[in-house]
């Protein structure tokens, strides 16, 4: 995947459905692949994933399920019947509930890729700490993503500071999925752990997920280009 336009996931993080829409038409074929999370999808529903799927889009359904794994597999199965491509539960779940997730996807039609959620971009060292987790971001990360490939996962999301790690220690034949990133020059807003672009796909990142830079941009159409060149300056 040498062209940005198939590592860029722009996350539609609103509650209107009208601006979604406006939005995708404005990128247009700029961005092909779209990330549907809580605040849109609680708003207004598969409808939503439904029209992006129609409109030759692709999804990246992020409601990061984390229950007990009969309920998680179902809520996987319903994910799937909707088209989505990839879909997010929770690490922090347990292998039982990560397993159940995995199997439910592989017998589902589409057989979308699970991804397991590790730690949070908007954590640090001492969040962990707050809720008992010591040993650091990285540790923590690495753990998880052990835990969840084991269990048959498709795929690990964290951010690419841990990226190169995850990749020596567990290699390539996963896919991985960054949040948090911001162009050189560009607000962290309220995520801790970020990097640019062009240093995420260096560092390993399959996909890069891209919401405020983009989304809330005088420019979007711009901006979206600007990302597109920084992650094609990698190869």
């Amino acid at each position: 995947m040498h062209n940005g336009r198939d590592r860029l996931i722009v996350a539609l993080d609103t509650p209107d459905a009208e601006k979604t829409r406006v939005l995708v038409q404005k990128l247009g074929d700029s961005v092909g692949f779209y990330k549907v999370g809580k605040e849109l999808f609680t708003a207004v529903g598969p409808s939503i994933v439904g029209e992006l799927v129609a409109g030759g889009k692709k999804v990246f359904l992020d409601l990061k399920f984390h229950d007990i794994p009969n309920t998680v597999a179902g809520a996987v199965r319903s994910a799937a019947s909707l088209g989505v491509s990839l879909l997010t539960v929770h690490a922090s779940g347990g292998s039982k509930m990560l397993q159940a997730a995995a199997e439910a996807a592989a017998q589902s039609e589409t057989r979308p890729t699970v991804l397991a959620v590790t730690v949070l971009t908007s954590l640090a060292t001492a969040d962990l700490e707050e809720i008992g987790i010591s040993g650091g971001v990285e540790a923590q990360v690495l753990r998880l993503a052990t835990l969840a490939l084991n269990a048959g996962c498709g795929g690990i999301v964290a951010s690419a500071q841990e990226a190169s790690s995850l990749r020596r220690a567990l290699g390539t034949a996963f896919t991985l999925v960054t949040p948090g990133i911001r162009p050189a020059g560009s607000v962290a807003a309220d995520q801790a752990r970020v990097v640019t672009p062009e240093a995420a796909i260096r560092a390993g990142a399959d996909y890069l997920v891209v919401g405020r830079p983009i989304t809330a941009a005088d420019d979007p159409v711009e901006s979206a280009h600007t990302i597109l060149r920084q992650i094609e300056l990698a190869f």
